[in-house]
C-alpha cells in the first residue's frame, strides 16, 4: 500500500491564541482523518521493559531483534538502526555494563540525558523544530510546589550518577528548568493497546493547546508522531489535542491539568459539563441515594484510584477492584466512570495472569459506556475493541472477534491513517482466522 506522503507544515500557521499563549492554527480545510502533519522525534526513550520485542532505535515491534555487542541490553532491527541510535545509547551503554543490576534510572531521566546530548551535538534547529523550539518550551518554573522541586532535585542528582562519560552538565539552576520543560512537554508513546513503549520529545506537536473537545489526535508510526484531524478543520480554527484522559469528569480533569500543566480548561465540555450527569450516574433505586451520601462514594472512588497509583502487587489490586465494585455498586450505576476505572484495573489484572474469561467478562462492560462517554475515534474505544476482539479469538469465538476488532479498525483508519503497520498487524490476524 502507498503510504501517503507526510505534509508539511504549511497548511498550519503558529499563533497567539487569546488566553493560551502560542497556539496552532489552520490556514485551510482539514476532513475528518486527514494527516495535518507528521513529526519525529526531537529525542525519544524506551521504555526497558519492551527491550527486546521492540527496537531501541526505531521502536519497531519484531522478533529476532540483534542486541548491542558491548551492554548486552539493548536491541535493533539490524546495523543501521543500531548506527543511527549509537549518539544516544552510547550515553547509557558503559554505565549499564558498571552498575549491571544497580542501573536504574528513571524514564524522565533517561529522556532528558538525551536531550542534553542532542542539544550538545545539535545546537540548529531540527526537523522535528520547524514551529517550536525546544529552548521554547514552557518550564512552569514560577508554579512548581516544593514536592515537585524536590522531585527535579532528585532526577537531578540520578543523572550525575548514572550519566558522567559522555554528557557534559549545565548548572544547577539550567537543568532544573530543563527538567521542568520535559515534565510538562514530553509525551508517551503508546502502541495499539494503549500499553507504553517508551517517552520523547516532540516540538511542533507540544505547540498545540489542550481542549476536552480536540479536534486532532496524536498517534505513534514506531518514533514519529502523526497528528490526524478527528473533527472537520475549517480555515482560521485554532488546532486542539487532549493533553489527559478524556472519560473522567470536568472536576477531575481540571484536577489533573492543573497538577501537571498549571491551568484550567475553559473549552465547551468544561463550561457546560452537559457530559457529567452520565459520567457520574447513580443507580435507580426506591429510595434516592443523598447528596451526602454520592460525594462521600465519589471521595471513596478518588482515594481508592490513588491506592492503585501505589500498589505494587497485582493480586493486591484485583482485590481492591472487586472489594470497591462492590461497595461503589450499591450507589453507582456500572456505567459511572469510578465503576469503569475499577473493572478497566481488574481487566487489566486478569490480562496479566492469563484469566482470559475474567478479562472479557470486564472487557463486555466497559466497551458500551465507553463508547457513549468518549469522543469519536477515541485511541482509548479502539483499544477495548482490540482487546474484546483479540479475547474472543483467543475463546474460540470467531464470528465476536471479527466483528470486535472490524470496530477497532474502522476508529483506527481515522486515528492512525489507513496504511498504518498496526491495522495492517490486526487485519492479517483477522485473516488468519
Amino acid at each position: 500500500m502507498r503510504s501517503e506522503a507526510a505534509p508539511q507544515p504549511g497548511g498550519l500557521e503558529r499563533f497567539v491564541s487569546a488566553g493560551k499563549g502560542r497556539g496552532l492554527r489552520a490556514r485551510r480545510r482539514y476532513a475528518v482523518g486527514e494527516l495535518l502533519f507528521s513529526c519525529p522525534a526531537y529525542s525519544a526513550v524506551l521504555t526497558v521493559s519492551e527491550r527486546g520485542s521492540h527496537c531501541d532505535g526505531c521502536f519497531a515491534r519484531k522478533e529476532g531483534l540483534s542486541k548491542c555487542g558491548r551492554c548486552k541490553q539493548a536491541f535493533y532491527c539490524n546495523v543501521e538502526c543500531q548506527k543511527e541510535d549509537w549518539p544516544m545509547h552510547k550515553l547509557e551503554c558503559s554505565a549499564m555494563c558498571a552498575f549491571g543490576q544497580n542501573w536504574n534510572p528513571s524514564e524522565t531521566v533517561r529522556l532528558t540525558a538525551r536531550v542534553l546530548a542532542k542539544q550538545k551535538t545539535h545546537p540548529e534547529r531540527t526537523q522535528s523544530e520547524k514551529l517550536l523550539a525546544v529552548k521554547e518550551f514552557e518550564s512552569h518554573l514560577d508554579k512548581l510546589d516544593n514536592e515537585k522541586r524536590e522531585l527535579i532535585q532528585n532526577d537531578i542528582a540520578a543523572l550525575h550518577h548514572f550519566y558522567s562519560k559522555h554528557l557534559e552538565y549545565p548548572d544547577n539552576a539550567a537543568l532544573v528548568v530543563l527538567f521542568a520543560q520535559v515534565n510538562c512537554n514530553g509525551f508517551t508513546i503508546e502502541d495499539e493497546e494503549l500499553s507504553h513503549l517508551g517517552s520523547a520529545i516532540f516540538p511542533d506537536v507540544a505547540l498545540m493547546n489542550h481542549s476536552c473537545c480536540p479536534n486532532v489526535i496524536v498517534t505513534y508510526k514506531g518514533t514519529v508522531a502523526e497528528v490526524r484531524a478527528v473533527k472537520e478543520i475549517e480555515p482560521g480554527e485554532e488546532v486542539f489535542t487532549s493533553y489527559i484522559d478524556l472519560l473522567y469528569p470536568t472536576e477531575d480533569r481540571n484536577d489533573r491539568l492543573r497538577d501537571s500543566y498549571f491551568f484550567t480548561c475553559d473549552c465547551r465540555e468544561c463550561i457546560t459539563k452537559e457530559k457529567d450527569k452520565e459520567k457520574l450516574e447513580i443507580r435507580k433505586l426506591n429510595d434516592l441515594p443523598s447528596a451526602e451520601t454520592v460525594r462521600d462514594m465519589i471521595k471513596y472512588a478518588r482515594n481508592v484510584i490513588e491506592e492503585f497509583r501505589r500498589a505494587k502487587h497485582y493480586k493486591y489490586i484485583l482485590e481492591i477492584c472487586e472489594l470497591s465494585l462492590d461497595k461503589m455498586g450499591a450507589v453507582f450505576e456500572d456505567s459511572n466512570i469510578y465503576m469503569l476505572h475499577m473493572m478497566y484495573q481488574a481487566m487489566g489484572v486478569c490480562l496479566y495472569v492469563q484469566d482470559w474469561e475474567g478479562a472479557l467478562r470486564y472487557g463486555q462492560k466497559i466497551i458500551r459506556p465507553y463508547s457513549k462517554h468518549y469522543p469519536s475515534y477515541s485511541l482509548n474505544v479502539a483499544s477495548m475493541w482490540l482487546k474484546l476482539g483479540r479475547l474472543y479469538m483467543a475463546l474460540e469465538n470467531r464470528a465476536a472477534g471479527v466483528k470486535a476488532l472490524k470496530r477497532a479498525i474502522a476508529i483506527m483508519e481515522v486515528a492512525h491513517g489507513k496504511d498504518h503497520p498496526y491495522i495492517s498487524e490486526i487485519k492479517k490476524e483477522l485473516e488468519d482466522h
